[in-house]
């Protein structure tokens, strides 16, 4: 068998992954891709194991929710031919590889810069030289913005090419961000500090990639948890999405100059964050997910608030969203702007809104359940086709109308929570395991090596927005550069998430 199969948040021995000469590694994922829109690349990375590079590569099944996942050993001076050439869905993973590595690729349609790890291969290439593409014309000029933004977004540069007011390409540089998360977690050695480490990796998605990491690491450790836990990070995780979604529906209001609607969902999105502090004690959920326990356990007080915050809630959002999406001037920026087709999302391999967007399935609570997901909750994506400002935005609206009867399912029967305690969470020597969320923003997955003394060899982090920033660039072509603005916050991808 090239492959061995394997289900959300399972634990392998490392060893029944096949590793297949680079030849047939790169075939039959190929293979595995072609034609099959259910399927796609969740994560494709590399560590160095003495002299050489051991590749793994995980595609995804959505329709049998199995995962195919096979290994290469390589070393670092030969040239091969890529997998992105082929297949655009792997560009950024090989562009990461050949960053970190610097194994050479004869055919890669876009080998550039990826994030400027601390750790890159070729520190020669800094963050000041990144090679833009140039457009050779007399009548296109250049615009460049950021990484300084207006406000307090992150840091990260845009470079426009113009034909007057209309966009013809954008390239996005990233890599102002890079804080080496991942290396911190195999030098930390604390489930702690790895916790803490999990919820710094984007802030706005906490809850996202801290339960992402204690799937994993109470799968990896053998500890089946107490459904009180399944219970807890389910009900964050729907939380987390009601509020930043109502958050970014006020930025979209805010870009087009609905004034109304920006002071309105922005008050809405405040009562959302503040439950969590009520819950435990941060706005932003950090210190609310644990491995193995939860230091502030959901009880019936925190049930009855709850249901009040949705009762008030509710009303008000349904008239502003009814009120926004009735407004011929807003639907005349949202609409048919910042198209980006289904063929598109799918050569690009986008993944959570930004390909629902355009009618591609992908949803891991569906596709490859977890938690109370498959379970309590049988999740049916929220499907757009329009691919534009106006799909983000129903998508954001209909999602939370949605969230908002799971979290009334969910709230109708809290579970008894066992007192919290410590357990001992030591990991299995010699395993592969890999966990996949479905975030707000879309697909987390993380992904863990030990060897066999159970230390990390590896520790991979993939936040959706790497898929996804490409979706922007595609977006914005042929609009105004006044429209960048609402196409960007439509999506409203992450810079921290990209850069780690």
């Amino acid at each position: 068998m090239n492959y061995i199969s394997i289900y959300n948040n399972q634990t392998i021995a490392l060893n029944d992954i096949p590793v297949l000469g680079y030849k047939d590694f790169r075939n039959i994922n190929l293979e595995l891709l072609s034609d099959q829109p259910e399927r796609h690349c969740v994560s494709y990375f590399g560590y160095k194991d003495n002299d050489k590079i051991k590749l793994f590569c995980c595609i995804a099944d959505d329709a049998t929710h199995q995962i195919y996942v096979s290994s290469s050993m390589v070393d670092m001076n030969t040239i091969r031919p890529s997998f992105s050439a082929q297949n655009h869905n792997f560009e950024k993973f090989e562009r990461e590889i050949h960053e970190n590595f610097g194994i050479p690729y004869s055919d890669h349609p876009w080998l550039k810069p990826y994030r400027y790890s601390h750790n890159r291969y070729d520190e020669n290439k800094t963050i000041e030289n990144y090679p833009f593409y140039k457009g050779q014309c007399e009548e296109l000029h250049e615009v460049g913005v950021g990484p300084i933004h207006a406000g307090i977004i992150e840091p990260g540069h845009f470079r426009f090419i113009c034909n007057g007011e209309q966009i013809m390409h954008l390239e996005i540089q990233f890599g102002y961000q890079h804080r080496g998360i991942e290396q911190l977690f195999l030098q930390k050695k604390k489930l702690l500090e790895r916790t803490t480490l999990a919820e710094s990796i984007a802030g706005d998605t906490t809850v996202g990639h801290t339960t992402a990491f204690v799937n994993l690491w109470e799968s990896l450790c053998g500890y089946v948890p107490d459904p009180s836990l399944d219970y807890a990070r389910t009900l964050a995780l729907e939380l987390e999405r009601i509020a930043v979604h109502t958050g970014d529906l006020a930025a979209i209001c805010g870009d087009i100059a609905y004034q109304l609607g920006n002071a309105v969902l922005g008050r809405l999105r405040t009562p959302m964050i503040n439950f969590f502090q009520e819950w435990g004690g941060s706005r932003l959920a950090k210190g609310l997910i644990r491995a193995g326990k939860i230091n502030y356990p959901f009880n019936q007080e925190h049930a009855d608030r709850l249901n009040e915050i949705l009762k008030a809630y509710e009303p008000d959002f349904g008239e502003i969203t009814e009120k926004l999406f009735r407004l011929p001037s807003a639907l005349s920026r949202m609409e048919k702007t910042g198209v980006v087709s289904y063929n598109e999302v799918l050569e690009i391999g986008t993944v959570g809104m930004a390909a629902r967007m355009s009618g591609l399935k992908r949803d891991i609570r569906t596709s490859h359940p977890y938690n109370l997901y498959g379970k309590t909750i049988v999740h049916q994506p929220v499907l757009k086709h329009h691919g534009d400002v106006y799909s983000r935005a129903q998508i954001r609206k209909e999602e939370i109308k949605q969230s908002i009867g799971y979290l009334k399912k969910l709230i109708a029967n809290v579970p008894e929570f066992n007192k919290p305690e410590d357990v001992s969470l030591t990991p299995a020597s010699g395993k592969f395991v890999l966990s996949l969320i479905e975030g707000w923003r879309g697909e987390i997955c993380h992904c863990a090596i030990t060897d066999d003394s159970g230390n990390l060899v590896a520790y991979k982090i993939k936040d959706p927005s790497h898929h996804n920033w490409m979706a922007l660039a595609q977006a914005v072509r042929n609009n105004d550069i006044s429209d960048f603005p609402i196409c960007n916050k439509s999506f409203n991808f992450s810079y921290s998430g990209h850069d780690l």
